[in-house]
């Protein structure tokens, strides 16, 4: 590759002919997509930072802040329709005109929020004291809080900070042991359930147990009824006893032996 050209001693650069330039001052750059976009023909996705051939051109009648403003066009790689785009100074960035759709981009939302938020708070406070009073004073709350919260950030981390490494390894050990110890004494615990719930169980299928509360109340009261009459019965058969003598005496001695 040739870089360095020959110019004779005689050549005048004044004598080349000028070439005329358009009004709008159009010229042949090399430069990156500055944004994803995608294609609005055939749907191709052409990332940011890919290289172009593009035409630059000036944008007649528009400017911001005495910029000029600058048009690019460029050619979708996969079908080679043409797409253009216009920057923004205002917002330091590009604006799509036609041709493809810019992709989501969903910090730059969360901008625009915050910009007409600002525009919304300054609008509010315009010529009303009162409420630019009450916003700066819920500022100056929101602040407090804020290095209240840092100060005792702080001071926890001041406090980790005191503690080594051992220690901390010691307390996590003695935490692991008495969760041990916990789940050893619920699985104790558990296993006794069971066991006195399979006795129970056991016992109710032998007819150890009575089925139900019911019938203990019904048995008792059989009992003590039959206990009563047989107090009774006793009593009556002991007046007949002694009316009977000694015989009658000692035939009551052998039924109270029974």
């Amino acid at each position: 590759k040739v870089l360095n050209k020959y110019f004779p001693p005689d050549f005048d650069p004044a004598a080349l002919p000028r070439g005329k330039r358009a009004k709008n001052n159009e010229m042949k750059v090399r430069m990156m997509l500055p944004m994803s976009v995608r294609c609005s023909t055939c749907g191709n996705f052409m990332y940011k930072g890919t290289k172009f051939n593009t035409r630059k051109e000036d944008v007649m009648g528009e400017t911001y802040l005495g910029i000029q403003i600058f048009r690019f066009y460029y050619r979708c790689t996969n079908c080679a329709a043409e797409f253009c785009m216009k920057t923004d100074p205002q917002t330091t960035d590009y604006v799509l005109e036609k041709g493809a759709v810019r992709n989501y981009e969903p910090w730059r939302e969360a901008e625009v929020a915050t910009k007409e938020a600002v525009k919304a708070r300054e609008e509010e406070e315009m010529g009303n004291a009162m409420k630019a009073l009450e916003n700066r004073t819920l500022d100056s709350k929101r602040e407090m809080d804020i290095m209240a919260a840092l100060d005792e950030m702080r001071s926890l981390k001041a406090i980790h900070n005191k503690v080594s490494t051992e220690e901390a390894l010691a307390a996590l050990k003695r935490e692991a042991e008495k969760a041990a110890e916990q789940q050893l004494a619920d699985e104790e615990v558990e296993d006794l359930r069971e066991f006195y719930r399979l006795r129970q169980a056991a016992a109710q299928q032998s007819g150890a147990l009575p089925a139900s509360d019911d019938s203990d109340n019904e048995s008792s009261e059989g009992h003590q009824s039959s206990g009563d009459g047989a107090e009774d019965g006793v009593e009556e058969e002991e007046e007949e006893d002694v009316d009977a003598g000694p015989l009658g005496m000692m035939a009551a001695g052998n039924k109270k032996r029974l």
